[in-house]
């Protein structure tokens, strides 16, 4: 299984957004997908219309190890498609994760449980520097970091690069920079915003030698997709998928 989280040191950056479209991409083209949402506001786990019940378990069970990993994932509708929720309740996690010892790499551990089952997991981090974010980092093969077209973007991009590069030193993540993903691009007609424009050649000069793919433009057809919980393509917007379609190419060469 192959553990690809988006990361991003900000809200509004597109992590759920992109997680959710990737995942149901993957899972369409036949690939076994989990989906990890590890962020308290849960929206990912809103927006594939699960509804956790009481004494249902999560994430939160499954990281303090109350459940095994198995136990707190649920089968979607769509086919392949399968999600280890979060609640409100995952705050409940930090303390936990700061005093076991082994925070960041208590989610790794959990995954691996499960890693015969699926071919890939997909994370959503939180938007913050928390127990539960380093964990992500830790679980993470490689990590994708949505940045909006902004200098919020840029800077959530500089702080997301260098939590990796302080976890990589402590060993505490062993994995790789997929690469950047400029979201909501802005354009008008055939001419890109100046703001947008700035922002993603700053990202270019933050990134490095990491790739910075094509963007994700802004769009409502996206959050049409997300709404009706289709494949852009399904509604007739093949064109928007092409930057995730690049994202899925570099995972399988990976």
């Amino acid at each position: 299984m192959k553990t690809l989280s988006c990361l991003s040191l900000s809200g509004g950056q597109g992590k759920t957004s992109i997680s959710l479209l990737l995942g149901r991409l993957l899972a369409q083209q036949g690939q076994r997908v989990l989906m990890v949402d590890a962020d308290p506001q849960a929206n990912l786990t809103f927006y594939l219309g699960h509804d956790v019940q009481p004494d249902a378990p999560t994430l939160l069970e499954v990281l303090r190890r109350q459940v095994e990993t198995a136990a707190g994932i649920y089968p979607l509708a769509s086919e392949n498609l399968y999600l280890l929720p979060a609640d409100e309740g995952l705050h409940q996690a930090q303390e936990y994760l700061a005093t076991s010892g082994m925070g960041a790499l208590a989610l790794r551990y959990s995954l691996e449980a499960v890693g015969e089952l699926f071919d890939v997991c997909l994370i959503d981090s939180p938007p913050q520097r928390t127990q539960i974010c380093l964990s992500v980092v830790g679980a993470s093969d490689w990590v994708l970091i949505p940045a909006e077209a902004s200098t919020k973007g840029v800077n959530s991009l500089l702080r997301s690069l260098d939590l990796l590069e302080e976890m990589r030193r402590i060993r505490a993540f062993t994995g790789q920079v997929l690469g950047v993903l400029p979201f909501r691009d802005k354009w008008f007609g055939r001419s890109q915003a100046t703001d947008s424009r700035e922002a993603i050649a700053a990202m270019r000069q933050v990134a490095g030698e990491i790739r910075v793919l094509p963007s994700i433009l802004e769009s409502e057809r996206y959050k049409q997709a997300i709404r009706q919980g289709r494949l852009l393509a399904e509604l007739g917007y093949g064109e928007l998928e092409l930057p995730l379609q690049q994202v899925i190419e570099i995972l399988e060469q990976v």
